[in-house]
């Protein structure tokens, strides 16, 4: 009887034993899974110009600070209270909040990279500037983006979004209201625009503004040649150089003159470039 009164009482043991064993390697298992580390601020792959990596670096030291909309915006680059978005709620504390908004951050970057205020403006303005030496557009993807790249989201009318590219397919920006600046993956969908990369010294060409609404360049002086850019609005670009070409007829006035446009690597007629028909002091094209 002492014999098998034992024997049950040393299965049930040996069992939940066993069991506490299996069940052990899932308990540690969950209780020890790290949380996923959060992305690098930094450059992540090689071939950027040394003032893009130093924008890069600049603005990796302003992750967790809030962004404000219209932040970034005062007289010299650098953080400001922000102000309210009559479109997002979220941007009710902006006024209280000191920080910067997407081109206000970018502008910053640029400026401590260079010691130069070479971005000032909105995200439009930033993406036409006469500082930019190369465009890539959205179908391109991300394969010949450099570190220190400026990402945009919007259109030819209006780009509404800017961010730093950091390489590797990440990016660090002043997303919206309510967040803080963060590095995040670049999203390719939506309207996702393209990419546009600065130089840290101004290039060749004289500066000029066009006119008119949605203004088109063309890969040559001529209206039947591709289409490459629309000016939605009055832009400043920079000319290289004027050439006689195929004569145009717009808003009631003929011109034969053609400007190139470095910066868009296309031409536009003179028409739509303010100044006399043909420009004072810009070179003829050889």
């Amino acid at each position: 009887m002492h014999n098998r009164t034992r024997q049950p009482t040393r299965t049930a043991a040996a069992l939940l034993t066993a069991l506490a064993l299996a069940a052990t390697p899932l308990t540690l298992g969950q209780a020890s899974a790290a949380a996923p580390a959060p992305a690098a601020c930094d450059v992540l792959s090689s071939g950027a110009s040394a003032a893009a990596e130093k924008a890069v670096r600049a603005a990796c030291t302003q992750l967790g600070v809030w962004y404000s909309w219209g932040g970034g915006h005062g007289p010299q680059p650098g953080p400001t209270y922000g102000q309210v978005d009559p479109s997002d709620p979220d941007s009710s504390q902006d006024p209280y909040r000191k920080g910067f908004d997407c081109s206000g951050f970018v502008r910053w970057a640029y400026a401590q990279a260079t010691g130069q205020d070479i971005l000032n403006g909105n995200a439009h303005s930033q993406y036409n500037s006469g500082r930019v030496s190369a465009r890539f557009t959205a179908a391109q993807g991300l394969g010949p983006l450099l570190p220190g790249d400026l990402v945009v989201w919007g259109n030819a009318r209006k780009v509404h979004h800017i961010a730093i590219y950091l390489g590797a397919g990440k990016m660090v920006e002043a997303k919206e209201s309510g967040t803080k600046i963060m590095v995040s993956d670049v999203r390719l969908g939506g309207d996702y625009f393209g990419a546009v990369r600065v130089s840290a010294a101004p290039g060749q060409g004289t500066r000029h503004s066009t006119w008119g609404t949605d203004v088109w360049t063309h890969t040559e002086p001529s209206t039947t040649s591709p289409r490459v850019h629309k000016f939605a609005g009055p832009t400043a670009v920079r000319i290289q150089c004027q050439k006689r070409a195929q004569p145009v007829t717009a808003e009631g006035i003929t011109n034969d003159a053609w400007s190139y446009l470095p910066d868009h690597k296309s031409w536009i007629t003179n028409i739509y470039i303010k100044g006399p028909a043909w420009l004072d002091g810009v070179p003829t094209c050889p």
